[in-house]
């Protein structure tokens, strides 16, 4: 049935992505969750349980509101307002984190896109109690959105090589560090104006990037108890590894020999080359390697 192709086809990709396909599709995912609930709370005229249970997952600045609801510091990061807020987050996660990838490998993605989001919650749970001019707005101030923590990932992908070229409709090549660099002047000179909280966060999320590249080229890993979880989490989701079948021919003595078609054993170098991008990066591949994967990619 075509469903289950698309279905098999999504499992698929998750289970064989990258950490930035992960957590895109569970950013995406998550989002259209919460809107087929609004589109159900809509329908049943049940608005109050949406926002009900919306509140209980978004960040509020109210550290007595924050203290019976402290798992807002991490699901927040996975919620998004409207399809242009996914939208253009996802986008600027797949271009950055790509990138990232690239240059440091797989393992490190979900422990920076979760301390990035930490960092910058931390930072506007503060500034919104410690700052008079947000005194007001504290009460009712909310956060939501993976900015924080994709700004975590630009600015860490910048940080590991600044020189590195992006190719830009109607500007042509730029260098990521001008981009950063414009990315963070933008929120700086916006927190005066709307979405404060976020444009907050957004430098928390920014900061944290830097000294999170700093410190691994000073020998300090401080992801390194998220690294083991996140991989221990990620492992539940990769399909079994299929079961050899060995096949015993009588002609020849009885000697055992394995069968494996052609495509299981591309697939099988595929595998292998993925798993050693993802634990040393790309550029560790041969150059066999390198061309195997983009004629497979053809």
């Amino acid at each position: 049935m075509a469903g289950n192709t698309i279905w098999e086809d999504i499992r698929y990709k998750f289970s064989y992505g990258d950490m930035v396909t992960k957590l895109i599709f569970v950013n995406v995912g998550v989002f259209v969750i919460m809107q087929l609930f609004y589109l159900s709370c809509w329908i049943a005229q049940s608005g109050g349980l949406f926002d009900l249970v919306h509140n209980k997952l978004i960040l509020p600045a109210d550290l007595h509101v924050l203290a019976r609801q402290p798992w807002t510091l991490l699901t927040y990061m996975f919620l998004h307002a409207d399809i242009f807020h996914v939208l253009f987050n996802m986008i600027f996660l797949y271009w950055f984190g790509e990138i990232f990838v690239l240059y440091l490998g797989d393992r490190k993605i979900l422990p920076l896109y979760l301390l990035g989001g930490i960092t910058g919650g931390v930072l506007y749970i503060a500034l919104y109690n410690l700052l008079p001019v947000l005194a007001p707005q504290m009460p009712v101030a909310l956060l939501l959105g993976a900015s924080a923590s994709i700004m975590a990932i630009v600015f860490g992908a910048a940080a590991l090589n600044p020189d590195h070229e992006v190719r830009l409709p109607f500007i042509g090549n730029v260098k990521i560090k001008y981009i950063a660099l414009v990315y963070f002047i933008i929120d700086l000179i916006s927190i005066p104006h709307s979405n404060t909280g976020g444009y907050i966060a957004h430098i928390g999320g920014a900061v944290c990037g830097m000294l999170f590249v700093r410190g691994l080229r000073n020998g300090i890993d401080v992801s390194r108890p998220m690294s083991r979880f996140a991989e221990a989490v990620t492992q539940q989701f990769k399909p079994k590894a299929k079961m050899e079948v060995t096949h015993r021919n009588i002609s020849s003595g009885g000697i055992p020999y394995s069968h494996t078609s052609a495509k299981e054993s591309d697939e099988d170098k595929l595998n292998g080359i993925l798993d050693k991008i993802s634990r040393s990066g790309f550029d560790s591949l041969s150059k066999d390697e390198k061309d195997f994967l983009n004629k497979f990619s053809q």
